[in-house]
């Protein structure tokens, strides 16, 4: 049997995420990489699930979310939901529910962003206390080029940027180059990409040896203040969301992409 003293353990029932704890430090991947980790009904429930089992562990002092492969995550995966609402829907709440199972979280968290984090990915990556990216990547919000509102994650950046520059932002979709991203505050830093992992877990090791109870206190006044304990604003934003994304111009431009018949 492993040593008791070292605190490690990996989680992997769920097949399209995963989480590694080692000494209090939480990994949390998103492992769909041949979808650069899209995020699907299947994989949102892992998500979910596996943030649950954060929260319950009473170990962990820091948690990171990176996505496996070339990508952090692509946004939401659409395609072959678009003649269902009612997965769709369920898709948005489940997304925000997870988003806010984040910043709830009473541990830091950081956001390892490589490749790309677009739309819902984004959201996920803004969500998070910090995020880290490299150069070349890119980040935005193109929601409504598709037709689809970003109310799930207008919250988010709202809290993230203030009003002003989030609407900016979501009004004109697209995304945007890393260094973008760093100068208007969506990201925290930039970090060569062969350097980003050390510099995260680096970071990380660093929030960890702050008071665990004065850290989850802190968060905690932090969410109240800003509005983050909440549920009624954050529920109502995926149902904007899943209301548009059923409607004519959505559909309607959502099947070009795919090529619906």
């Amino acid at each position: 049997m492993p040593d008791a003293a070292v605190a490690f353990c990996t989680l992997s029932i769920m097949s399209l995420a995963r989480l590694d704890i080692d000494s209090g430090l939480a990994t949390l991947t998103l492992d769909r990489p041949d979808k650069r980790n899209a995020l699907s009904a299947e994989l949102i429930a892992d998500l979910e699930g596996l943030l649950e089992t954060i929260s319950g562990d009473d170990s962990v002092r820091v948690m990171i979310l990176q996505g496996e492969g070339k990508s952090f995550c692509a946004g939401m995966d659409l395609q072959g939901v678009l003649d269902d609402p009612a997965k769709m829907a369920g898709m948005l709440h489940g997304l925000s529910r997870a988003m806010r199972a984040i910043r709830r979280l009473p541990v830091p968290t950081i956001a390892s962003v490589q490749g790309a984090a677009v739309g819902g990915g984004c959201g996920l990556a803004v969500v998070c206390d910090y995020a880290f990216s490299h150069p070349g990547a890119k980040l935005g919000y193109p929601e409504v080029e598709l037709g689809v509102c970003p109310a799930v994650v207008a919250p988010w950046l709202i809290r993230r940027l203030g009003s002003g520059r989030a609407r900016s932002l979501l009004l004109a979709g697209g995304t945007m180059a890393a260094e973008e991203a760093l100068e208007i505050g969506l990201i925290d830093q930039i970090i060569p990409a062969e350097e980003l992992s050390e510099a995260v877990q680096a970071f990380a090791s660093k929030l960890a040896k702050g008071g665990q109870h004065a850290m989850a206190i802190t968060k905690h006044w932090l969410n109240e203040l800003e509005g983050s304990l909440e549920d009624e604003i954050f529920e109502r934003a995926a149902q904007i969301s899943a209301d548009v994304i059923a409607g004519e111009e959505a559909q309607e431009r959502l099947s070009r992409i795919f090529a619906r018949p």
